[in-house]
């Protein structure tokens, strides 16, 4: 009996103080903890990535947009474009020549003729002298042969002069008249030639660009090289500005010639300058699908100036 207990005991198992301290829980407690964690993250997840509200449906479009630009809404056409000038020019010289003096600056006023710049005219100044020297030269001759023949007239009316003689003071006198004539010629032409040395202004206007300074060769046709000027400046007749845009070929119907027309400039959007349609070019743009048109201020302002960007509205005949 006694070697059973001890057999008993020696199969039994001692546990320490720490095992003894361990909690131990049944197997399903840990798959409810698992399951219970994944509620919590799946509703916090739920809260924070909750889907974002409906889009609110889009406004109402008033107008349709095409290609060119132009705009039609339920009472006008828009349309963009450009503040043009339809006098402007860039003056040059009419012959080659280095400048003397230029007589402008941007912005400049100028009146019609006003002399803008000055090639150096030397030679010119030297053969205009030569002609006027020959005519009047010329004119001497002529004013002696215009004696000779008077007085050979009236000798041969008193029967004092031959035929002869007559047909030769004749001949004398066509021939330097003739001369005189010729020398003239030549003389207005040096004269004329000498003027083309003073480079005047075409129109009344404003200069907008200036592009030479004193020393520059000047020509009216490019020389090859990067030395030599074919203009002085470009000016601008203020008076002439008016707007050019492209409205599209599927609306050009609904724009007429003298209908009303209200302008914006892109630098002063707040004011409307009122314009009216001076002509619809009669030539469409293949690639653009676009026509142009003409369109005229009422009334000019200092603060329009050429190749600003503007907006047009096309009035309807009855507004």
């Amino acid at each position: 009996m006694n070697d059973k207990t001890d057999l008993l005991k020696s199969l039994r198992i001692e546990r320490n103080a720490d095992d003894e301290a361990e909690p131990h829980f049944p197997g399903w407690v840990a798959p409810s903890g698992v399951g219970v964690a994944a509620l919590i993250v799946g509703a916090a997840a739920g809260w924070f990535l909750k889907p974002a509200p409906p889009a609110p449906p889009p406004a109402p479009v008033e107008a349709g947009a095409t290609a060119s630009g132009s705009q039609v809404s339920a009472g006008s056409l828009v349309a963009s474009g450009y503040v043009v000038a339809r006098r402007q020019a860039t003056v040059a010289a009419e012959v080659t020549g280095r400048l003397l003096e230029v007589r402008i600056e941007e912005g400049q006023r100028v009146r019609r003729g006003e002399i803008l710049a000055v090639l150096e005219p030397t030679l010119a100044r030297a053969d205009t002298g030569s002609a006027n020297a020959r005519a009047a030269g010329a004119e001497a001759d002529l004013a002696e042969a215009q004696r000779v023949l008077i007085r050979t007239r009236t000798l041969s009316e008193q029967g004092f002069a031959s035929e002869a003689a007559m047909t030769t003071a004749q001949a004398r006198y066509d021939a330097a008249l003739a001369a005189r004539n010729a020398a003239r010629s030549e003389a207005q032409r040096a004269s004329a030639q000498l003027a083309r040395y003073e480079i005047r202004a075409p129109f009344s206007g404003v200069v907008i660009n200036k592009a030479a300074q004193p020393g520059e060769i000047i020509s009216p046709v490019s020389a090859g090289g990067g030395f030599t000027r074919t203009g002085i400046c470009t000016i601008v007749d203020m008076s002439s500005l008016e707007i050019e845009v492209d409205v599209s070929e599927a609306y050009i119907a609904r724009v007429s010639e003298g209908q009303r027309v209200e302008a914006t400039l892109d630098a002063y959007p707040g004011e409307t300058f009122p314009a009216r349609v001076i002509a619809t070019i009669p030539a469409a743009d293949r690639s653009r699908a676009t026509v142009r048109v003409r369109i005229g201020f009422d009334q000019l302002d200092p603060r329009i100036l050429p190749e600003m960007a503007i907006s047009v509205r096309f009035l309807d005949n009855a507004s």
